[in-house]
């Protein structure tokens, strides 16, 4: 199977390698050269992705926003001209639903299978080939695709025949990482105003009913004061704007999703955008005029 993959990022590079790893023939695209040079040397094909395209079976789509998805796929140099009838896009992009059947609908115009697959799960596991894939689509896209889902997920959610419901889906995770997510910086930050250092709320927390995955995720990176992007601060104030975007429409409250979006809109106006999301404890920290560990005044 050949296989493109448009984005190679943290999560992007982790899928490719995962794809590399089984078998298949991969293609890099991605903004930075050297994310592609990278690509190859981990064993991925040395021809250009666009060159390639006619002959690709599947396209994978790890790209930031649906701007870009609309880019390479529709854009003046788009993928999807390029491919063959009976190719797959396998769309991983955190969008509303109705932009990913939207696109459904035009891929579907050219005889290209879609199938709306946002991934969860963190840069490890997609390095590891487990991650967590919500996805929808005709029975015929789930079969094309099917050889590259198994590399990249220890499990494939298979949500229904009309692209839309896999980020529907999406949607509703996001709603609640990113609340955890803040819920775990204000919580941490909390208990250091309490006496409560962050090393004894790690031997703690974890073992009470209040924790989470997301606060025993990210709450080690606080602790550490180590920063280092595994997933940043710029990406919640696009998917929860998503989600909130899609609650409106539907005319429903998540009053406690937009707070948790406003202390993210904090972190990266305060400059902490491109900084691990757990950053946002710094919007705590400065605001109760505490320290954190590894930095002063909470800065």
């Amino acid at each position: 199977m050949k296989v493109g993959v448009f984005g190679l990022g943290s999560m992007g590079f982790g899928m490719a390698s995962s794809l590399v790893r089984a078998g298949l023939e991969v293609f890099g695209a991605d903004v930075n050269p050297d994310a592609v040079k990278r690509l190859h040397a981990a064993g991925g094909s040395a021809t250009d992705l666009d060159a390639a395209a006619a002959g690709l079976d599947a396209v994978l789509v790890v790209v930031l926003n649906s701007t870009q998805t609309e880019e390479v796929l529709f854009g003046d140099n788009g993928v999807v001209s390029k491919l063959s009838p009976g190719a797959v896009v396998i769309m991983c992009v955190t969008v509303a639903p109705d932009y990913a059947r939207k696109a459904a609908e035009r891929c579907s115009e050219r005889g290209i299978h879609f199938l709306d697959a946002p991934i969860s799960g963190g840069s490890v596991k997609a390095a590891n080939g487990k991650l967590s894939i919500m996805a929808s689509g005709t029975s015929e896209a789930f079969a094309k695709a099917r050889p590259a889902l198994d590399a990249l997920a220890e499990k494939v959610f298979e949500l229904g025949d009309a692209a839309g419901a896999g980020s529907a889906m999406k949607a509703v995770n996001q709603m609640l990482a990113g609340t955890h997510i803040a819920a775990m910086a204000e919580a941490i930050t909390f208990g250091i105003t309490q006496g409560i250092d962050a090393d004894t709320f790690l031997q703690v927390i974890p073992q009470c009913a209040g924790t989470s995955w997301m606060l025993e995720n990210r709450a080690p990176h606080v602790a550490s004061g180590d920063y280092t992007p595994h997933s940043a601060v710029d990406i919640w104030p696009k998917d929860l704007g998503i989600v909130l975007d899609v609650a409106r429409a539907s005319k429903f409250s998540a009053p406690l999703t937009a707070a948790a979006l406003q202390q993210f809109v904090a972190a990266s106006g305060m400059g902490l955008g491109r900084e691990d999301d757990a950053a946002v404890a710094k919007i705590y920290a400065r605001n109760a005029g505490i320290e954190l560990p590894g930095s002063k005044s909470g800065s």
